[in-house]
């Protein structure tokens, strides 16, 4: 099968790029803008039909969270008006389709774990045009899924690891939100599970569902900020803060656990703990510097 990965270059797609030796019965093309813009849909079609492209694992967005609140045009076209396009030709060209969203479709406001079927009601602009770019691939006729995940990490790019890393080697003491509660997922965990989906070729015969995917575990962002100089060997006193004392342009949910029992029954799939992938995210990390 021969996948087109869009969003090459960030974090998702990087990890993807890394792990595809390993899949033997894969074949990729990695792609990001320039090279090619998804919001153009001619263009998009010829490229997936002049590189015989048979599957998209769409890892492309818009996920600048406070700017997206003035900056909705851009979010709207990327999120949204880009994903009908790759539905549109995945229709055209029968092809398999992953398109991630995010644990920002849903409002933060229930106490258990969200399942596929929850109500959605997103609280922000990031939040609600990626929902619409989920609505484009729940209604489609292809072999399409929605893969929502939360807090994404990566040893590759800009990302909330990095940054506490940096943080905590140039402060003594750092405020974190204890408020918010989530699971952090490594972005490597969800490139591979992509890739299992698409080795169990079979399996991906749905129109439109969605399924959850972050690492196992609960944590705050407190939580995971002290794991995070725990793991990095960083001393760095991290403090706990409200919600209301780090006020942002957009609403963050104050809870968003999701429940990932669709994609371990559908697909085999298995989940690690966020603390076992965090120690692997950092040992890479440090390898790197």
């Amino acid at each position: 099968m021969k996948i087109l990965v869009t969003g090459a270059n960030g974090q998702l797609g990087s990890e993807i790029n890394g792990l595809a030796d390993s899949y033997s019965n894969l074949d990729f093309v990695f792609s990001d803008l320039p090279e090619l813009d998804i919001c153009n849909k001619e263009k998009l079609s010829q490229f997936v039909s002049e590189n015989k492209i048979e599957a998209i694992i769409n890892c492309a967005a818009y996920t600048a969270v406070d700017k997206a609140e003035e900056d909705f045009e851009t979010a709207e076209l990327v999120n949204a008006t880009a994903v009908g396009n790759l539905v549109f030709v995945a229709e055209e060209q029968n092809l398999k389709l992953i398109h991630i969203s995010t644990d920002y479709v849903f409002d933060g406001t229930a106490h258990f774990p969200y399942t596929e079927d929850y109500e959605v009601s997103p609280i922000g602009v990031y939040g609600a045009t990626k929902r619409k770019g989920e609505e484009y691939v729940i209604n489609s006729e292809s072999e399409s899924i929605v893969i929502r995940t939360s807090w994404l990490y990566s040893s590759f790019g800009n990302n909330f690891v990095k940054t506490m890393l940096r943080l905590g080697k140039e402060r003594d003491e750092l405020g974190v939100i204890f408020d918010q509660v989530g699971t952090p997922t490594y972005a490597r965990d969800l490139a591979q599970a992509c890739l299992e989906i698409f080795s169990k070729e079979e399996k991906l015969d749905q129109k439109g569902k969605i399924y959850h995917f972050s690492n196992e575990g609960v944590a705050s962002w407190y939580d995971f900020s002290k794991a995070i100089m725990e793991i990095g060997m960083v001393d760095c006193l991290v403090k706990p803060i409200e919600t209301k004392d780090y006020p942002t342009p957009a609403q963050r949910p104050h809870y968003s656990v999701m429940n990932k029992a669709k994609i371990k029954a559908d697909f085999g799939i298995e989940v690690p703990y966020w603390r076992d992938s965090l120690k692997e995210c950092i040992s890479r990390i440090k390898e790197e510097v």
